[in-house]
């Protein structure tokens, strides 16, 4: 069986699987914390010693496996055509060669894209928007990122940036974004934000169990340990969800009275 490495590249984790050419099969799947406190370097020799673990797994499992190139999902923006990782404000990453960097380490074919735009992908390929023609996919983590297929062509845009969802200004008065603009949808509703604004709320003295949580540190607050909050019934937690989603209504409002998938 033919197989093509997946590499996705977030700002907490990173993931490395192998699958079948088909759909059918996916193979040495295994994730690790990304590091990007450590540098680019780092990160990528990561994401090569996972490939090749996943790549010995794969053969293990399927003696006659071929592996035909390897694809790599980065936060963006970033050049298509080049490979080149343009600036990633959640990685700190400028200008990066990554494409081929990472081919070139592997000795195997490889194309980038954006992150968002490789869920999106696989979604239409085989997910929840097969067979759609016009179809939006959110992406929610560290970042939040989106892909967007319009009569049956994923969208890239004239400088490959299309689909930047989570750079939508849901208030121009707001929160300063690492992007460096103010009031995107990414400096609320992304993970790190919704729990800034939670400790922000505590500090401004808001009472919540989340205080138990934390301890003396607030910096041990996600929004995991605030969805959790919340599905305890705690009423700053719960505010806080509440809050959010409002912001990803926007978000998603947007987009159907835009593109109307």
């Amino acid at each position: 069986m033919r197989y093509v490495l997946g590499v996705d590249i977030g700002g907490t984790n990173l993931v490395v699987g192998a699958v079948a050419m088909d759909g059918t099969a996916l193979r040495g799947l295994r994730s690790e914390p990304t590091g990007a406190e450590h540098g680019p370097d780092a990160v990528i020799e990561r994401i090569v010693l996972m490939a090749g673990t996943t790549m010995q797994e794969t053969r293990a499992a399927d003696p006659a496996a071929e592996i035909l190139g390897v694809g790599v999902g980065s936060p963006g923006p970033l050049d298509t055509k080049t490979g080149v990782v343009i600036l990633t404000p959640n990685l700190g990453w400028v200008n990066m060669p990554l494409r081929d960097r990472i081919g070139g380490a592997l000795a195997l074919p490889a194309t980038l894209d954006n992150d968002a735009n490789c869920a999106m992908l696989g979604e239409w390929w085989i997910g929840a928007a097969r067979g759609a023609r016009h179809a939006v996919c959110f992406t929610l983590g560290t970042g939040i990122g989106g892909g967007l297929v319009v009569n049956g062509k994923l969208i890239h845009g004239a400088s490959d940036v299309a689909g930047e969802i989570g750079h939508i200004t849901v208030d121009f008065n707001g929160r300063r974004c690492g992007c460096g603009n103010d009031g995107c949808l990414e400096a609320y509703a992304s993970g790190p934000a919704i729990a800034r604004r939670t400790v922000e709320a505590l500090q401004a003295g808001a009472e919540s169990s989340l205080r138990s949580v934390a301890g003396d540190d607030l910096s041990e607050i996600t929004a995991q340990t605030v969805y959790e909050a919340a599905a305890a019934g705690d009423p700053l937690a719960l505010e806080v969800v509440r809050d959010t989603a409002k912001y990803l209504g926007t978000g998603v409002a947007n987009l159907i009275n835009i593109l109307n998938p």
